[in-house]
């Protein structure tokens, strides 16, 4: 079959390369909007008439929802492997995305392996969640405590705490706007 003849699903090779490159990057962009405290990134990500809860839908109800969730927690650190993507139709896709987190929670700092089951559009050129469930292998305490370092000061040490979360101008935003 040529690149340039359609699939099942109704997209090109081509088409298909570029929107798993845009899906993919739509879950890196998840990862550091929740990292970050990027709240407009993070509720950007998802479809305007996005459900939240049994009971509420639409960017407002999400935005308080990750608002008040990622209140409730300290340093979060995702990092996203693996990455399968179907797509139904040139509109419509599945995907399972395997996520590894480190979240502080008070004074424990714990790790997790996550397993996000999500549903994604295409909506006005641009790929979004539709849902996003998250579900969880393990996590377990550690007992390491890598905030409870004296300063890296990097490069002139390498152990040590780094300069992150506290310079990602969101990061602060976040956590000022707690306390107007």
């Amino acid at each position: 079959m040529a690149d340039d003849q359609m699939h099942a699903d109704g997209l090109t090779a081509v088409e298909r390369v570029v929107a798993r490159d845009e899906i993919r990057q739509l879950a890196y962009r998840y990862a550091l909007a929740i990292d970050s405290r990027d709240i407009d990134l993070l509720v950007s990500l998802f479809v305007a008439d996005v459900r939240v809860g049994r009971n509420a839908t639409g960017h407002a109800a999400l935005r308080e929802f990750w608002t008040n969730s990622l209140r409730a927690i300290g340093v979060s650190i995702l990092f996203v492997g693996n990455h399968l993507i179907d797509f139904d139709d040139p509109s419509h896709a599945r995907g399972v995305v395997y996520c590894r987190g480190q979240v502080q929670d008070g004074d424990k700092w714990i790790e997790q392996a996550i397993l996000y089951r999500d549903s994604y559009e295409r909506r006005d050129g641009r790929w979004l969640f539709v849902r996003r469930i998250h579900e969880l292998w393990y996590g377990v305490e550690t007992a390491e405590r890598p905030l409870a370092q004296e300063a890296a000061n990097w490069p002139a040490r390498h152990i040590g705490r780094g300069t992150l979360p506290d310079t990602l101008p969101t990061w602060g935003q976040f956590w000022s706007a707690q306390k107007q």
